[in-house]
């Protein structure tokens, strides 16, 4: 199966969404795009979110949209027939994950300990989400993780900005990074596409350094 981590290679950053309006949903996914930033998370925490989904995959098809905050097997299924094409977990359990791997879509369950990124390695799952990573250890943590485990990728997302970015896409084990910071609450509220679209072109010039394949 493709690797959530592959499906938009040059684009560094995901941004993660959290959508009240669903009418919102198009305008905003041909910013992220326009701007650069094709792998679009729009996380289930609002009743909007699924039709947000459905409605950026039906007409955004430069948009790889997927489903974040995925916590259950319904939310799998639910997300899987809004016509998301990967999910994405804060962490993960053997039923979700077994879940995940049914759905045949891509898929990115969260971590926030060695323990759970050795438990994935065993379940053959090598690309996962860390998070919340600032408040799990960040840059330094992921770091001391690529010794020991250099075959585990990973997308950190929680608390990152455009300033901290940078450090830590210089990592070797991280392929992308999640990200809010190009969706700042006064633009959404005021729709303002066009300052969307600008910030997400200045996160599109980040660049990365791949992990291990």
């Amino acid at each position: 199966m493709e690797s959530v981590l592959d499906l938009a290679p040059e684009a560094p950053v995901v941004p993660v969404v959290v959508i009240e309006d669903a009418a919102d949903a198009v305008p905003l996914a041909r910013a992220l795009v326009a701007g650069g930033l094709p792998l679009i998370e729009v996380t289930l925490r609002t009743p909007a979110a699924l039709d947000a989904v459905r409605a950026i995959a039906a007409e955004v098809p430069r948009a790889v949209v997927g489903a974040g905050t995925v916590v259950s097997p319904a939310g799998v299924a639910d997300a899987v027939g809004a016509g998301a094409r990967f999910l994405v977990s804060p962490g993960w359990t053997a039923g979700l994950l077994g879940a995940m791997r049914e759905s045949g879509v891509p898929f990115l369950p969260g971590v926030s300990t060695t323990s759970e990124v050795v438990a994935l390695l065993e379940h053959g799952v090598r690309d996962m989400k860390f998070f919340p990573a600032e408040a799990a250890g960040g840059v330094r943590y992921l770091s001391s993780l690529a010794g020991p485990l250099p075959q585990a990728r990973f997308c950190p997302t929680g608390g990152i900005s455009l300033a901290s970015a940078p450090s830590y896409l210089a990592l070797p084990n991280v392929a992308c990074v999640g990200g809010t910071w190009m969706l700042p609450p006064d633009a959404l509220a005021s729709r303002d596409w066009a300052r969307v679209e600008s910030l997400a072109r200045e996160a599109a010039r980040l660049r990365t350094t791949r992990g291990p394949a």
